[in-house]
């Protein structure tokens, strides 16, 4: 009886972990796929794309990416990308948690009708509010800045208020009437109590507030009509012209390496990543 018992946890172990290695297999070729061939010949990139590894691999793709397009290289497309995803990051993060904070701990009118609008709010695609926005920042003469992708990220993001809401929440409010009581003012209690001790949550978001920043292409495309402004995004579209060719094996190489900010965040902050989203789901 307990032969067969593990006999049956050792099958279904194995095709556990063979359908999971099949699956990062799936997820993980395509970006293996793009970086192999950013050392092909960019035309032989089409031709060989069932050939991973290229015969006779070359650096050229990289030296033609890297002078980019308009006489603008991509060194400044990734300084755009930079200023615009870290800029964003920082009000994201600051002002969610403010908001987080008034949601989990303060007592108001029609709180739970606000907290409802802010989940409605952040379940609309945004392609339902892109023109009305559009026309607001276009009124306020903020087309052709940083300003409409910048400046809305100031004034919280749903996704980071719910998930520090979860966080905030799961702590004692104890903690808190000690604060009052050694004096400390609801600012206080924020500033020295709480967001010390919501750190996970605080660099989840972040790393996903400058990921989603630095891959945004609609944003850009939308706002941006000057090539000195663009981020490394939009930028990667400018070696794609479909009337007169498209030089893929620079493309391949401006994207592999603008994959390396992503990669490092995540090497460097995954453990926060882990302890937030685990934290939160178990004291939500």
């Amino acid at each position: 009886m307990r032969y067969g018992s593990k006999r049956k946890r050792q099958i279904a172990s194995v095709v556990y972990h063979a359908a999971a290695i099949a699956g990062a297999v799936i997820m993980v070729y395509p970006v293996v796929w793009m970086i192999a061939s950013s050392f092909k010949d960019s035309d032989l990139i089409i031709r060989t794309a069932t050939q991973l590894i290229a015969d006779v691999p070359t650096l050229e793709n990289y030296v033609v990416g890297w002078k980019g397009f308009a006489g603008y290289d991509f060194g400044m497309f990734f300084k755009n990308s930079f200023v615009i995803a870290g800029i964003s990051t920082v009000g994201a993060v600051i002002s969610s948690a403010i908001v987080a904070f008034g949601f989990a701990r303060c007592e108001f009118r029609f709180k739970g009708f606000w907290f409802a609008c802010m989940l409605v709010a952040m379940m609309l695609p945004f392609q339902i509010i892109m023109i009305p926005q559009y026309i607001m920042f276009n009124r306020l003469g903020w087309v052709g800045s940083y300003l409409p992708i910048i400046v809305p990220q100031f004034f919280g993001q749903g996704f980071f208020i719910f998930l520090n809401v979860q966080f905030i929440r799961g702590l004692p409010r104890d903690l808190d009437e000690a604060a009052k009581m050694d004096g400390c003012s609801v600012y206080g209690i924020f500033v020295r109590i709480v967001l010390p001790l919501i750190k996970p949550s605080l660099v989840t978001s972040a790393i996903f507030s400058f990921m989603w920043k630095w891959d945004d292409f609609l944003s850009p495309l939308l706002y941006l009509n000057d090539p000195k402004t663009y981020p490394v995004s939009y930028a990667l579209k400018m070696f794609s012209d479909p009337t007169v060719g498209s030089d893929w094996g620079a493309m391949f190489a401006m994207a592999s390496l603008s994959l390396i900010p992503i990669f490092l965040i995540f090497l460097t902050m995954q453990k926060y990543l882990v302890e937030g989203i685990a934290s939160t789901g178990i004291k939500g």
